[in-house]
């Protein structure tokens, strides 16, 4: 594989220089979150931009649709990067990939429009909790699942998530130390699954909060096992006090599934995320 230069015309499309979006998975376990930070701990988007940065062979900066906290997870993390440096899009993948460690992995990538923006041109954003719902604790699934032992009632939870769907002020569901401008999210699902010992919640929102799905689900959680009834949900929501909403879930159950865009944006990286490695 080459990571030469090209002589290909760039796109008629780039205003300026080009964008390009690319999807990560990775395995949040032993990174303290997605950004960057400057006490040199070890990031995702750290790993991210150096492994990039060699394939360009200069500084490469990256945008993330989410920035995702210590321990959380990512099947479908969207990121863009500008450069004027041309590469094939297998040249950015194979290459990144290559220079990446293990739990992380670049899926795809794809030439984007000037105008896309992986964070401000999203308008949804999809996220799951998985619950490992049994007595004994997790040996394989460790640090990828939240282990609950006490019996979980999935019928409860989910009338309680039904108060939470819409727009909603969310500061009660949100970290004190959240830095948002304005507390106000819609989610357009909440959904309470189990499959045999796992329970899954699934939340998709225009975007959330510190903290948010995680003090959701510790809230479900609580009423799963009959410490409260569904009703608490709206409850906790309507006081507005974070401090009335019970315990923050653990990270280690979060994983960031999935972000949403305009067309012809969505078409453009659901072609790359279902072709890439086919051709």
């Amino acid at each position: 594989m080459s990571l030469q230069n090209t002589t290909k015309p760039r796109p008629a499309f780039y205003p300026q220089a080009p964008r390009i979006a690319l999807g990560v998975e990775y395995n949040g376990y032993a990174f303290k979150g997605w950004q960057s930070q400057r006490s040199g701990v070890r990031t995702v988007q750290q790993c991210v931009e150096k492994a990039l940065s060699k394939v360009a062979n200069q500084p490469i900066a990256v945008m993330c649709a989410g920035r995702t906290d210590t321990g959380v997870h990512g099947t479908e993390q969207v990121i863009h990067i500008e450069t004027d440096i041309e590469r094939s899009m297998y040249s950015w993948a194979f290459g990144a990939n290559s220079q990446l460690p293990d739990d992380v992995s670049i899926t795809w990538a794809c030439p984007m429009p000037g105008d896309f923006h992986a964070r401000f041109s999203a308008i949804q954003r999809h996220y799951r909790y998985i619950i490992l719902n049994r007595k004994v604790r997790p040996a394989i699934k460790a640090g990828q699942v939240t282990w609950f032992y006490h019996d979980l009632d999935v019928t409860r939870m989910q009338a309680a998530a039904e108060h939470l769907l819409g727009r909603h002020d969310f500061s009660a569901y949100r970290a004190k130390g959240c830095q948002a401008k304005s507390p106000i999210r819609h989610i357009s699902r909440l959904q309470v699954e189990r499959f045999g010992e796992t329970i899954h919640i699934e939340v998709s929102a225009n975007a959330f909060l510190q903290h948010m799905v995680r003090n959701i689900a510790g809230v479900l959680m609580t009423i799963g096992r009959g410490k409260a009834p569904p009703e608490w949900a709206k409850t906790v929501l309507e006081t507005r006090n974070r401090s009335d909403g019970g315990i923050t879930a653990s990270p280690h159950g979060l994983y960031l599934t999935g972000v949403d865009y305009p067309q012809p944006w969505q078409t453009l990286i659901e072609t790359a995320r279902t072709g890439f490695w086919k051709t």
